[in-house]
């Protein structure tokens, strides 16, 4: 189905959009549609058969006793089959389709753009998947059950009514558009409030995620009772609206029992006046009765999950809103073996959606094959964005960037990032052993033999054998179980073990002691050699050693060349270069 835009989806066509999900699945669907309608058909038959026991009674028909025990039990047999085929063909179904809408939101959020994630908290998308989904899954598992029974069985009394005293049931159809304005005005009312509530759950696990994750900041800072203070006022929102639920949910079953209980007691009285059903007999007249009262629990719950089912419909909105938010552009289509590591920026210049201040402004730089340049400049002076630009985690706003002589962007995405290695200051280690973390994604095809090469060079080594089990050692999340300084070289030796022929290194060695930092930049200057490396550092000692060094100010290139003709030339390094000694 062609995806619906946010502001033009009504809510039956976000819940067409759904049940278009069942589609692989519809032989199942097939067998829960008709386990519910065996189930409903009990309902009536049911009623049918009380007219044959008055009947029996008044004739004092022993000869009936025998067929009409074994029909009660048939019955219940009957509808005991329709419900539990119903009911699990729907679960399972629904089941399925949760899976695959929760997989391929998460297939979409892992090809966004790096900029999605900038301006969007986790917490938030963690919400979505979690929370929103599970009220898709209440829509369509309880609520598509109930709608299936109940409306099937309401359909299938109506039937009846109809075929026994077509006059008396034209009074219940008659009541048919309060009910419907009663229901479309709580529909409204609580799709609103639906959509408020899974907007303040997502700033509550949002809250959630930001404080628990920077516990110690927050210990460290006695930040306790602020945050104990943002939490209880986004959960306090989300209590209001969840409050404001309930009120209307409880108001709109009475309503709509009032009106069926008034057409009921209608049809009672007029039932009991001799000239409306003749020389109908008690039987029939009981029958009549006991399938008009049976008409009051099935539309009872089908009000009822119409909560469930708007709650459902505004968790679908924000997936689907989701999903129809566009994914990471590549039209590159160039593959390359292995790149020479010719880099040149053109002209580039980038600014933030959100600022009007360019970050970087008419950038003109080559990075010859092979070549060691570093960036050098004040904090918020565009070294990281300019590096980012590279793997195309950020388009240039204009100007453009070359590899080899080709555009960046004729490069296809994946081809392209296999070709460069990073090590970040915000380097990330997942929660699993430090095997799979250095050999992670496209490397879990090395060897057991890489991988420990790639540790020896990293210097990470003799910390890894000095842990209880080694490098299948689980580093818990975030790697909270090791150092700083021994997750950084863990980041290193992932990036040495890819072996492309660009590397950049943002910060690399920060989080190092000097005695290990040295071992490393060792084995460095030995392992870049021949990979053209762009280097981001504040230390000396990683400075000093580059081919080139490009001084960074206010997003424009100030100075560049050797450490030793800047220092000569007495410009912006200079001035810089005590601090970073």
């Amino acid at each position: 189905m062609q995806a619906l835009q946010p502001t033009e989806a009504t809510s039956w066509q976000i819940y067409c959009r759904l049940l278009t999900y069942t589609k692989r699945y519809w032989i199942a669907f097939a067998i829960g549609v008709m386990g519910f309608a065996i189930y409903a058909s009990t309902q009536w038959v049911w009623a049918e058969l009380i007219k044959y026991i008055v009947s029996a009674l008044e004739k004092r028909d022993e000869q009936a006793k025998n067929w009409i025990a074994l029909s009660i039990a048939g019955i219940f047999l009957v509808r005991g089959i329709g419900s539990f085929l119903g009911s699990y063909a729907i679960s399972y179904v629904a089941r399925q389709v949760v899976h695959q809408l929760r997989q391929q939101m998460f297939q979409h959020l892992l090809y966004f753009e790096s900029r999605y994630f900038q301006n969007n908290a986790v917490g938030r998308l963690v919400a979505k998947i979690t929370y929103n989904i599970e009220q898709v899954a209440a829509a369509s598992t309880d609520s598509l059950k109930t709608v299936l029974q109940e409306g099937f069985t309401v359909l299938g009394l109506m039937l009846y009514l109809s075929y026994t005293h077509w006059r008396l049931s034209i009074l219940l159809v008659a009541v048919t558009p309060l009910i419907a304005l009663a229901v479309t005005y709580t529909s409204r009312r609580l799709r609103k409030i639906s959509n408020l509530i899974q907007e303040s759950m997502g700033d509550v696990a949002h809250l959630a995620t930001e404080t628990l994750s920077s516990f110690e900041t927050v210990k460290t800072y006695g930040g306790e009772s602020y945050e104990q203070h943002r939490f209880t006022q986004s959960s306090e929102r989300n209590l209001k609206q969840s409050v404001k639920l309930v009120v209307t949910q409880s108001l709109n079953t009475p309503l709509v029992q009032f009106i069926v209980a008034g057409a009921l007691s209608l049809i009672v009285w007029l039932a009991l006046q001799p000239s409306i059903f003749g020389e109908t007999n008690a039987g029939e007249f009981l029958a009549f009765i006991t399938a008009a009262g049976m008409l009051a629990k099935p539309i009872r719950q089908l009000t009822q999950v119409n909560t469930t089912l708007q709650r459902g419909i505004a968790g679908a909105r924000s997936i689907f809103e989701l999903l129809d938010l566009p994914l990471e552009a590549d039209a590159g289509t160039l593959r390359v073996p292995r790149i020479k590591g010719h880099v040149q920026f053109d002209q580039v210049s980038f600014t933030y959606p959100s600022s009007e201040q360019p970050v970087l402004s008419a950038i003109n730089l080559t990075l010859l094959p092979g070549e060691h340049v570093a960036l050098v400049g004040r904090s918020g002076a565009g070294k990281t964005t300019l590096a980012s630009l590279l793997p195309r985690f950020l388009l240039p706003t204009s100007g453009q960037i070359l590899l080899d002589q080709q555009p960046l962007a004729d490069f296809q995405l994946l081809n392209l990032r296999q070709q460069i290695a990073i090590v970040s200051q915000r380097f990330h280690l997942f929660n699993d052993t430090l095997y799979k973390n250095i050999a992670y994604g496209d490397l879990q095809s090395c060897t057991e033999a890489q991988v420990w090469q790639a540790v020896e060079r990293a210097s990470a080594r003799s910390f890894i054998e000095a842990l209880p089990q080694g490098i299948h050692t689980l580093v818990g999340e975030n790697g909270v179980q090791l150092s700083g300084g021994q997750q950084q070289r863990i980041a290193l030796a992932r990036a040495l073990l890819k072996d492309a022929p660009i590397i950049i290194l943002d910060e690399a060695t920060s989080a190092l002691d000097p005695e290990t930092e040295a071992a490393i930049q060792k084995a460095l200057h030995i392992e870049l050699h021949g990979r053209t490396a762009l280097i981001i550092a504040h230390r000396a000692s990683t400075i000093e050693k580059a081919d080139r060094i490009i001084v960074l100010d206010q997003g424009r290139i100030v100075e560049q060349g050797t450490h030793q003709q800047l220092l000569a030339n007495q410009g912006l390094y200079a001035s810089l270069y005590p601090s970073v000694v």
